[in-house]
């Protein structure tokens, strides 16, 4: 019995197909012959052994009884069959291994190996006379039949069908690749970009909030005050690093930038008491002001005293804190305490101890309102924690005492006392407003009181009726009561008054010690402008009152 397995396709007519399509195409039927072909392999093996032992049993039954096949042969027979039942299969194996491991794609087959195996049978009847080495003949031919059919496999042609299909494709899918990675890569740099623009952005942003915010105060709300020490030849930079060491700052580094950029400079050495409510300006004018030589205590506020000031003024003024926001904020002293020590005969005569040259010629206390009246200088001054109001007056009495020092000689030499001095600049700084003016002003009264002629000034009066310092209309000092009972009224009295009415400046002072060279007797001011009109006759006198000041009055 025959058994022949012939290629259908190969009789139809193909349709037209690429040739990828067809490479797949006989790929996936050389697959699939590979798995009927080892199916059919062993199913002829069996057939075999099926075959040999109807031979067998035919042989034996033809031969002699003297003549059998031998177990030899037999089981030599068995071995051959075995064998090329192995080397088959072994065959089909290793092909579709070489197909799976070719890029995972199966090899291309051109045909699949039909394996021709022909039987020869014939009846049972039939006598035949075989050898048991004409079976294994006949088994070794019908193998190699089987093993050269039409549809062997040319597995060197087909490796190299498949080498080139895979090339492509691995270039395909290489390109593919390159087009991922670049994707990704253009991908991943966009999002670097955008990460470092937004980095920069909040950089820039979060230093620019840190530099305002070290430039502002570094706590508005403290009233701590700190001490620092700035060596003598410091600069910007160290400057920064001591006070950012010591907390006044909040950086060294943007203070000593800031104040270059601002064009501060010339800082002074010395101490400073600082606090972290002041912001990089107000510490950087201080700096220029310059500190003092050895430590003091933190400034808790200021006393403002005006030029022009009587002590009834200064009284009012000592109880508030000039150096606050608030005007109206109040200080630790009070006006009565002020007047007690101004009056107090006991602190006076201390105050001449320490002074003599300024008060030396003090007035007596039964001839002037206030004996210290007009001796306190008008400035700003300091307190601290522990001031006392005695040291605030000290200190006006002090200061006063420096300012004259350079012109003792001089108020000497032009047969002056310093309570004359005072008295006559107490009254130019209330009747002019300008050097110019103070300084002809003061050579009229000088020229009055050098020819015994009354000063008659309307400040002196409006101070013995106790409202000098106040405001008064232009009717109400027209109409001043220049009869009035006091020493004060220079109108009847003549010569100065005998003592100052008010803390002039130093201006004023400088003034009197050096007056203009004038032949005025006569001055008035238009109250509209300020401006001050000189005569030296009574009649021009007369004419500029009723031009500047009564047709006001109408």
């Amino acid at each position: 019995m025959t058994d022949i397995f012939n290629d259908d396709e190969s009789q139809k007519t193909p349709k037209p197909e690429s040739f990828k399509e067809k490479i797949l195409r006989e790929l996936e039927e050389a697959k699939e012959k590979l798995v009927t072909d080892e199916l059919d392999l062993l199913n002829e093996s069996n057939n075999l052994n099926i075959h040999k032992n109807s031979l067998k049993t035919n042989l034996n039954s033809s031969l002699p009884r003297n003549y059998k096949v031998t177990n030899d042969d037999e089981s030599q027979n068995d071995s051959n069959l075995i064998d090329n039942e192995l080397e088959v299969t072994e065959v089909a194996i290793e092909c579709r291994n070489q197909l799976n491991s070719e890029s995972n794609m199966p090899d291309k087959l051109s045909d699949s190996t039909d394996e021709t195996i022909v039987h020869d049978s014939k009846d049972h009847s039939d006598t035949i006379i075989l050898s048991t080495e004409d079976i294994k003949n006949q088994l070794v031919d019908e193998e190699m039949s089987s093993s050269k059919g039409e549809t062997s496999i040319d597995f060197d042609s087909q490796k190299l069908s498949i080498s080139n299909q895979t090339t492509k494709e691995d270039e395909a899918l290489s390109r593919r690749n390159r087009k991922k990675t670049n994707k990704i890569a253009v991908r991943i740099s966009l999002m670097l970009g955008t990460l470092v623009l937004v980095l920069l952005l909040a950089t820039t942003f979060f230093g620019y909030r840190y530099v305002m915010s070290a430039i502002e105060p570094l706590d508005r709300n403290s009233t701590e005050f700190i001490q620092v020490e700035i060596p003598e030849g410091s600069g910007n930079k160290l400057i920064g690093q001591i006070l950012e060491k010591s907390g006044v700052i909040k950086n060294g580094t943007i203070f000593n930038y800031y104040t270059k950029f601002r064009n501060y400079g010339n800082f002074q050495s010395g101490y400073y008491n600082f606090q972290k409510k002041m912001s990089l300006d107000d510490i950087a004018k201080a700096l220029q002001v310059g500190g003092t030589a050895a430590p003091v205590n933190p400034v808790l506020g200021k006393i403002l005293v005006l030029e022009g000031y009587t002590i009834k003024q200064i009284s009012e003024a000592i109880t508030i804190n000039s150096d606050s926001e608030n005007k109206k904020q109040k200080s630790p002293f009070s006006s009565d305490d002020f007047m007690k020590v101004v009056t107090d005969e006991t602190f006076i005569a201390k105050m001449k101890e320490r002074y003599p040259k300024l008060l030396e010629d003090l007035p007596e206390a039964n001839s002037v309102k206030y004996r210290l009246e007009g001796y306190l200088f008008p400035a700003t001054y300091n307190y601290s924690e522990d001031t006392t109001v005695e040291n605030i007056v000290e200190e006006m009495i002090a200061t006063m005492d420096s300012n004259l020092s350079p012109y003792y000689d001089t108020i000497a030499a032009k047969n002056l006392t310093v309570n004359q001095l005072l008295s006559l600049a107490s009254l130019v700084e209330k009747e002019g407003s300008t050097d110019d003016d103070r300084k002809n002003i003061a050579s009229v009264f000088y020229n009055r009181w050098n020819i015994g002629m009354p000063l008659q000034s309307n400040i002196a009066i409006l101070y013995a009726m106790d409202k000098l310092g106040e405001k008064t209309t232009l009717s109400e000092d027209a109409q001043i009561n220049t009869e009035i009972d006091s020493p004060y009224n220079i109108y009847k009295e003549t010569g100065l008054t005998p003592g100052p009415v008010d803390s002039p400046s130093l201006s004023a002072i400088k003034a009197t010690l050096m007056p203009a060279q004038t032949e005025y007797l006569y001055f008035v001011a238009d109250v509209t402008t300020g401006q001050v009109y000189y005569a030296t006759t009574f009649e021009d006198h007369s004419s500029n009152v009723e031009k500047y000041v009564n047709s006001q009055l109408q």
